[in-house]
């Protein structure tokens, strides 16, 4: 088993990183790296011997966290960001309408049910709104109060 990444690679992580109860100081399921932030690979470990674990120091949020190699690229691989993720809740910053019938307007609370980031003009998500999902692009949403989940 070799490992993919080496001491002082740049690397960037492809899933949003939430404590599995291993990271101290910070409750279980708590964001501790979003999706598409940039670390250094600083050591490299096995875990019940058959998966690498990277402790990637992840300078810019002051935090060292372990990952594996599949959550890993390469931090020059091409890459697409995207505001929003799976599962967070958004309220459309205009009246969101199928054939004249409004489905949501700003204040409405939705959950983002899919990530679409390879949509035709930037990021696009299916949000589901008072039992109804649609496909909004990503310059008409907004987090719930402001407020996203910091690290």
């Amino acid at each position: 088993m070799l490992p993919k990444y080496e001491y002082g690679e740049k690397v960037r992580v492809i899933r949003n990183l939430r404590n599995d109860g291993t990271f101290p100081g910070a409750p279980a399921g708590r964001l501790l790296i979003r999706r598409g932030a940039i670390g250094y690979v600083r050591d490299v470990g096995t875990f019940l011997q058959d998966q690498l674990i990277y402790s990637v120091d992840f300078i810019d949020d002051g935090r060292m966290v372990g990952c594996r190699e599949q959550e890993l690229q390469p931090a020059d691989d091409p890459w697409i960001p995207n505001r929003f993720e799976f599962r967070e809740k958004v309220t459309p910053l205009i009246k969101l309408a199928i054939s004249g019938e409004v489905i949501a307007e700003p204040g409405d609370v939705g959950e983002i049910e899919k990530v679409l980031r390879e949509a035709e003009n930037g990021p696009a998500y299916h949000v589901r709104f008072k039992g109804r999902t649609l496909l909004v692009p990503e310059a008409s949403l907004e987090f719930v109060d402001n407020a996203e989940d910091e690290p």
